[in-house]
């Protein structure tokens, strides 16, 4: 296994009366895509905040490649990135103005050679004398992220990096982020996108109300509801018989929409057999077989009694 470049344990957060992080403990591993999922105020930004030293805990400790946040701030912070929400205070700047000058900020290299180089990466060359203003929205969002890398960081901090954008834009993003992580360097994100956190994260931690209820591997998270799923089947020329189907092992619920029956079951594989058995023994045809297994949504919905967007 890889070492820790991130150990948290017992964070807390207090606002007033509301907990907004409790007891968080999570481990990221060097090089992994690494996301914090969950739906608006559960607690992701508050706890990446904290570890990126924006944010003073209430309890707990952090530690960010081998460095104490609140005792060896300085220390981590030349070792992170952190990706800006907005530029909108720069927008007088070119592209190529604001990254000389976060480059600047930051003692880093921001001679012209580099700051092509950190553009060509986020495939924003050409915008290099264009106002910060005049972009759309994923390449503002690449922009921020080319801010975030001019100190050659060794994790970069990511929150909500697409949100807002359209899908094919938010699928360019995902590559960049990708090849971020192919360069060696850790990547921590928050999302509400179940895809977004299914394609991309090598592992998920799944926060609700300020707790982490799992954290994992996506295939692994799903594979804690494997055995559930759906049955659906488009009948010919018959009416399926609704209440046989039901009592099929592991069957919870068979609902009927004209002639096509679906099952929702606690053990697919199993009910799938006896649904193959059943139609044969009474010599009912179907056009058309589908199932289906639990993705992410599911997990979140199973453990947290709530769909992402409620």
């Amino acid at each position: 296994m890889t070492d820790s470049i991130i150990d948290v344990q017992n964070l807390t957060k207090r606002y007033g009366q509301t907990m907004a992080v409790d007891d968080v403990s999570l481990r990221v591993e060097a090089g992994e895509i690494f996301g914090i999922l969950g739906p608006n105020g559960a607690g992701k930004t508050t706890t990446l905040e904290m570890i990126e030293g924006l944010r003073q805990p209430d309890g707990g400790t952090i530690t960010v490649a081998g460095f104490d946040v609140v005792r060896d701030a300085e220390n981590v912070k030349r070792r992170i990135g952190i990706q800006l929400q907005s530029t909108s205070l720069f927008d007088h700047l070119t592209v190529g103005e604001l990254v000389s000058l976060f480059a600047e900020l930051y003692g880093a290299d921001g001679s012209p050679g580099r700051t092509q180089d950190l553009l060509g990466m986020v495939s924003l060359t050409e915008k290099a004398d264009d106002h910060a203003q005049t972009l759309s929205g994923g390449q503002q969002q690449r922009l921020s992220i080319a801010l975030a890398l001019v100190n050659d960081p060794e994790i970069v901090f990511l929150d909500e990096p697409t949100t807002g954008l359209d899908p094919q834009a938010r699928r360019n993003l995902w590559d960049l982020i990708r090849s971020i992580r192919d360069q060696g360097k850790t990547i921590v994100l928050t999302t509400h996108y179940m895809e977004e956190a299914e394609l991309l994260c090598d592992r998920i931690a799944v926060m609700d109300t300020g707790t982490i209820i799992l954290c994992d591997t996506p295939d692994n998270l799903i594979a804690t509801l494997e055995a559930t799923g759906s049955i659906s089947a488009d009948f010919t020329g018959v009416q399926p018989d609704e209440a046989l189907f039901a009592q099929l092992p592991g069957v919870q619920n068979a609902s009927l929409s004209g002639h096509r029956l679906t099952l929702q079951t606690s053990n697919l594989n199993q009910t799938l057999i006896a649904f193959i058995e059943t139609t044969r023994a009474h010599r009912m045809e179907f056009d058309q077989l589908i199932t289906t297994r639990p993705t992410l949504e599911d997990v979140f919905l199973h453990y947290t009694g709530k769909a992402l967007r409620e």
